[in-house]
């Protein structure tokens, strides 16, 4: 796995899961929030299956 997504991209999933994440489990919102599982893992793991899939590369190397 190499990693392609760039710093900015990978820091507004973190961002975009771990609010998401927060939102479900304190109830404000369903069970689709823990779909927010999904950004924060690939956030912090810097690689998306879908961009590889896509041929898309938000990563500068």
């Amino acid at each position: 796995m190499r990693a392609n997504e760039g710093t900015l991209d990978r820091g507004l999933r973190v961002v975009a899961g771990l609010a998401l994440v927060a939102l479900a489990a304190s109830g404000k919102i369903g069970a689709w929030g823990w779909m927010g599982v999904v950004p924060l893992l690939t956030g912090v793991l810097g690689w998306c299956p879908l961009y590889t899939l896509l041929g898309l590369n938000t990563c500068r190397r």
